[in-house]
This record gives C-alpha cells, sequence and structure tokens, in this order.
C-alpha cells in the first residue's frame, strides 16, 4: 500500500488573507505531493513498502537513508502542519494545555514571544514546534526534514518557516508570516488535543 497524499482540512482558500489560496496550491499541491510521489516511488518493492510513515522514517533514520527519510519526514511534517493551523485559529488555548503552557513560559505573550524568537532564528529551511518532553513543554526548531518524532518529545504544533511557506504572500518577511500564525491561524484545538492524548498515553 503507497502513502496516501492527504487532502487539506479546509478549503485552499480559507486561510487567506494571512496564507493565499496561491501559496496553499504550491505548498500542498505541489512541495508536500512532491514529497509524497517521490517517497512512494522510492519504496516501492522495498521492505518500507506497506509501513507507516512512522515507521517508515525511524527505519530510514537508522539505517541512514537519506533520500527515504526526507521524503517521509516532509511528507509526515506537511501533514502535520496543516493541521496545525486554521480558518479560526488565533486565540488562546484553554484548559490543561493552558495551564501548562502558563506553567511554562509564564503566560500566552511569553509563550509567543519565544516561539517567535525560535522561529526567526532557524536559519535557512527548517520547522517550529511546540513540543511535549518527558517533562514539559518546550519550543524546539528543526532543520530540513529533522521532526521530534526522532527526539523523544511528542509534537503539539509546528510552523514550516521553509521560504516556500511564505515568500508569495510575505516575501522575505518572515517575522510578519509568524506574526500571523500566532495571531491567526494557530490551532490551538489540535494542539489541545495531542496534549491530551500524550497524557493519556503515559
Amino acid at each position: 500500500m503507497s502513502i496516501q497524499f492527504p487532502v487539506l482540512p479546509y478549503a485552499i482558500n480559507a486561510l487567506e488573507p494571512h496564507v493565499s489560496a496561491k501559496t496553499l496550491a504550491l505548498h500542498h499541491g505541489k512541495h508536500h505531493k512532491g514529497y509524497v510521489d517521490k517517497l512512494n516511488s522510492a519504496i516501492a518493492g522495498t521492505a518500507y513498502a506497506g509501513k507507516s510513515l512512522e515507521a517508515i522514517i525511524g527505519a530510514a533514520h537508522e539505517a541512514s537513508e537519506t533520500g527515504i527519510f526526507n521524503n517521509a519526514a516532509q511528507s509526515w511534517n506537511h501533514t502535520f502542519l496543516w493541521s496545525s493551523m486554521s480558518p479560526n485559529g488565533g486565540g488562546e488555548p484553554i484548559g490543561p494545555l493552558a495551564d501548562a503552557i502558563a506553567d511554562r513560559f509564564g503566560n500566552i505573550q511569553g509563550f509567543k514571544a519565544e516561539f517567535k524568537a525560535a522561529a526567526l532564528a532557524q536559519f535557512g529551511s527548517g520547522w517550529t514546534w511546540l513540543v511535549r518532553t518527558a517533562t514539559e513543554l518546550d519550543i524546539v526548531s528543526t532543520g530540513n526534514a529533522d521532526t521530534p518524532l526522532l527526539h523523544g518529545s511528542t509534537p503539539l504544533l509546528t510552523l514550516d518557516v521553509w521560504e516556500h511557506a511564505y515568500y508569495l504572500d510575505f516575501q522575505n518577511k518572515r517575522d510578519a508570516y509568524i506574526d500571523a500564525f500566532l495571531s491567526n491561524l494557530i490551532n490551538w484545538e489540535f494542539a489541545a488535543e495531542n496534549y491530551r492524548a500524550d497524557r493519556v498515553a503515559e
């Protein structure tokens, strides 16, 4: 069974004016689809065929199969990204996740400031994540296709800081793109679901 290319969880113009339909058509329909297509071509007839994305990521990383790893991890990261954004995003978290953010960052403003600083500091291509570690919440950045799945933490939400994610809408203004995500797009319900599921799994 091949890895399926996922549909967006909202209409292609649903994130406007913050992320345009043109950007999503390129980012989802070209970049993300390209990773899935290349992965399926690379794993056809191999021991990776029929495995989940998570299993492929771990096994390819362990075996130093760079091409398979990059396309598998980018496929997973992008699927996670689409759910990290919402047309009804922004605002503030509630419930246990809100409490955990207050414990770790002081308040939501503290979280946003630290997340933005991490996203701006990521040199070149990569991702910035809110994760749950064994002891607390944390903000981490990963380069290229790297993912927290390899580092013992549970992703709660992510922002893609590769230029293809924002250049058509924001040109070189990564800071404005990050602000738009934090103020208008961030999907706190998705993050809360991931946080709750991780706690239940303990």
